[in-house]
């Protein structure tokens, strides 16, 4: 574990091994970050925040309580969490937090939002500006505001030449793994990589 001195952990949060926390960046007491994480400058963790292994949030996150991110998970420079539906300053609604839930392997990249309430599937892409609104499904790539499907990923990040809908097959043209399109679900068929 690595805490760069100008980060603030607070005592009670669990870091595992590995993980490294950079400039300026804020962990609250009651926030559970696995190993090999990577906490770039300027980020905060609320403390109902559950972190996996091997995630990596760029500069300026901040995560808030009730937001749980599972492994693998890269979260890009300045991208937005949020945890009240309806924020008013005046009004406290803490008791309304809406749980948010990032699956294993999802790509959150720069700038994107994330309302509160949504689980982001499995190996999902969501583009770079994006305010997801909704459940994005796995290997699902969300673009636009409000976020909608424009296509499928890969697990290595490679676009999938698949319908937005129906059925189909895709095979990623670097890892030669095969996806299946089945009534708009997608899924891995064959596990070429571990």
């Amino acid at each position: 574990m690595e805490i760069h001195p100008t980060a603030i952990v607070d005592k009670g949060a669990t870091i595992g091994n590995g993980s490294r926390i950079w400039h300026f960046s804020h962990v609250c007491a009651g926030a559970c970050i696995g190993d090999n994480c990577s906490l770039g400058q300027n980020v905060y963790v609320g403390n109902e925040v559950v972190i996996g292994n091997n995630v990596k949030i760029q500069n300026n996150v901040s995560v808030y309580d009730a937001v749980t991110i599972e492994s693998d998970v890269f979260c890009g420079p300045s991208m937005v969490f949020t945890n009240v539906y309806n924020p008013r300053s005046e009004v406290a609604r803490k008791d309304q937090y809406r749980k948010t839930l990032i699956r294993r392997g999802a790509t959150l990249c720069a700038n994107a939002t994330i309302i509160c309430g949504v689980t982001v599937g499995k190996y999902a892409f969501v583009a770079a500006g994006a305010v997801v609104n909704r459940d994005v499904p796995d290997f699902a790539l969300v673009a636009g505001v409000p976020g909608r499907k424009i296509g499928w990923m890969s697990r290595y990040g490679e676009r999938l030449d698949l319908p937005l809908a129906g059925n189909g097959e895709a095979v990623c043209p670097h890892t030669g793994e095969q996806y299946v399109l089945q009534d708009g679900v997608c899924t891995l068929f064959e596990k070429s990589i571990q």
